[in-house]
């Protein structure tokens, strides 16, 4: 249990990428105007590229492992057409999101806003294709999602920089 603990933000990664491949596996899109299909599920995809993010922090390169360990248990546990096409889609924008994260040397709040402006559309993109429902508003209203979230943890990051150099 202390080990779990010590890996608290790489557990909580593997544990939300095999939540949302479920979620996206039994929770139905919801239709909008002129037919286009919205997943709700997107929403929390954009948590599980910030908390790589902090799980990277724990755990450095072995995140890739940790992506690993989430993209198998989804593909036992949840539709494996749907854990295959998220995985692809997830390996892409997860390495997109490892690089921008690994290689830049900006705050925290910088790093997670910009792997995030990179990784969703891609990850949108690439899921959409290869489920076959793919259109350009879908991808908006999918990376969209996605980013509220991203926005939300970014905007907190950077309020606590900000008093930690007003209290330094």
């Amino acid at each position: 249990m202390n080990a779990l603990l010590k890996l608290r933000f790489s557990t909580l990664y593997i544990m939300l990428i095999v939540a949302v491949n479920y979620g996206f596996s039994v929770v139905p899109p919801i239709e909008l105007f002129g037919g286009e299909m919205w997943p709700p599920m997107s929403l929390v995809v954009g948590f599980v590229f910030i908390v790589r993010d902090f799980a990277q922090r724990e755990i450095g390169h072995r995140i890739l492992w940790a992506m690993a360990v989430g993209v198998g248990l989804s593909y036992v546990m949840a539709d494996p057409f749907v854990a295959m096409w998220s995985a692809i889609a997830f390996l892409i924008s997860e390495l997109a999101d490892w690089a921008v994260y690994s290689f830049t040397k900006r705050p925290m709040s910088e790093r997670v806003i910009f792997s995030s402006l990179i990784s969703a559309p891609v990850d949108s993109a690439v899921f959409l294709i290869g489920l076959g429902f793919a259109t350009p508003l879908g991808i908006a209203l999918m990376s969209a999602s996605k980013l509220l979230g991203a926005f939300a943890v970014w905007w907190l990051i950077r309020r606590r920089e900000q008093q930690d150099l007003v209290s330094a």
